[in-house]
């Protein structure tokens, strides 16, 4: 599942639902929507006819009056109800900020701000989303600081991790291109002097919900001591309005070679697996790595696969049959499995192992004895992960060039087939 929602004129319009809780529940599907401007919405479009199938009944303008003036509000419909809340009261211009200025500590000082001075905005926007019987959507202008910081309070008051929260957080990368390729369109074309414009790092989110911790001891304590609610009352309906079981049953896998068609579907499944990671404080891959040509590349040079869930992607691998950077000249008795990735909390349970068994039985289909991979020398997690599906640890080679110009430690895995 792709939480982008696509439209043609929205970049980041996206479906909150997927996300576990501790407790063995998930965010349901479809009932909580956060967006950029939707004052970009025109009746008659196709993104118009797509906005209204979702169902939407309520609507959550979090931007001032004047950009709604200035920019556009969603359009009036029968179906959903309006609402302006405007939550933050010191504007601030980010595209003016010069180059020197952290992009963390800046924004995250910036949502405490927000947070202090907006509490009767956000007050009101938790009640709506509580009173809500049906989906529900909030955005600003870009669907980033704003939409991010309201995101995170009623995903912490439903009890989704800080982890998910930054991650859900940085999804906003995905759409940070399209997003600048606005501001420059309504800017003659100019840059913004900040290049951290239209960036969602995790050091932000990180940092904004540190200091809510240390200024009132958590997030429900703010929801009682700044906003004045019941904390554990709203906490409690909301759960019971947004939260589900997740299902009892999942479809099977399939599989297929990719074709260089594909090849966008692949950067953006690798783009979200490394921000899942970046969230988690795993630094093995960066988005923005491995662009399309690097995927068509290897669909020369190997076999590229992707793997679906009924019709959506769930993730995807890499197949080499030589990989002298990391085992040096080898005789053709390998398969070398690269870019194993999963699509984060939508993936069905038990999907990396699937995809692994797949990759191995293709290697196998070869003659191939024996399936290999590595891995970075400094992420033990990953390297336990294959360890139990049946590789064995033998060797490290402490420089491998992966192209980027940059040697690196990797751990050596290997795994004899039948």
């Amino acid at each position: 599942m792709d939480r982008h929602i696509p439209f043609s004129r929205l970049h980041n319009f996206r479906d909150l639902g997927g996300y576990p809780t501790p407790d063995g529940l998930r965010v349901r599907p479809g009932r909580l929507y956060r967006a950029d401007s939707l004052g970009k919405l025109i009746p008659g479009t196709p993104d118009w006819d797509r906005f209204l199938s979702l169902g939407i009944r309520t609507v959550i303008d979090l931007r001032h009056p004047r950009e709604a003036e200035t920019s556009g509000r969603v359009p009036s419909h029968p179906s959903f109800t309006y609402h302006n809340l405007s939550i933050e009261h010191r504007p601030y211009n980010q595209a003016a900020q010069t180059p020197d200025v952290d992009p963390g500590p800046y924004l995250a000082e910036r949502y405490m701000e927000v947070a202090q001075d907006g509490t009767k905005e956000i007050h009101g926007a938790l009640e709506l989303m509580a009173e809500a019987d049906a989906p529900l959507v909030f955005h600003c202008a870009s669907g980033k600081d704003r939409t991010g910081q309201l995101a995170a309070l009623v995903l912490s008051l439903l009890g989704i991790p800080d982890t998910t929260i930054t991650e859900d957080f940085t999804l906003t990368e995905l759409a940070t291109s399209a997003l600048l390729a606005d501001w420059r369109a309504r800017n003659d074309g100019r840059t913004p002097t900040w290049p951290a414009f239209g960036r969602a790092p995790a050091s932000a989110m990180r940092l904004f919900l540190a200091s809510m911790n240390a200024r009132y001891g958590s997030t429900e304590a703010y929801v009682t001591q700044a906003l004045g609610m019941d904390a554990k009352a709203l906490s409690a309906t909301l759960r019971t309005t947004l939260l589900e079981p997740p299902p009892t049953t999942t479809p099977n896998l399939t599989y297929r070679k990719a074709t260089p068609d594909d090849a966008s579907l692949l950067v953006r499944l690798r783009d979200t697996a490394a921000l899942w990671q970046l969230a988690r404080g795993i630094t093995q891959w960066q988005p923005g790595e491995k662009d399309e040509l690097h995927f068509r590349t290897r669909m020369q040079e190997g076999e590229v696969w992707l793997a679906y869930a009924d019709e959506t992607p769930a993730g995807a691998w890499e197949l080499w049959w030589t990989d002298p950077a990391a085992w040096g000249p080898r005789p053709p008795d390998a398969g070398y499995i690269h870019r194993l990735m999963t699509t984060p909390h939508t993936s069905p349970p038990g999907t990396g192992r699937h995809l692994l068994a797949e990759a191995e039985s293709r290697i196998t289909a070869t003659g191939r004895p024996y399936a290999r991979l590595d891995c970075l020398a400094s992420n033990p997690r990953l390297r336990a992960y294959y360890e139990s599906a049946g590789y064995t640890v033998v060797g490290e080679q402490t420089a491998k060039d992966g192209g980027s110009g940059s040697p690196y430690a990797v751990t050596l895995l290997e795994k004899r087939l039948r």
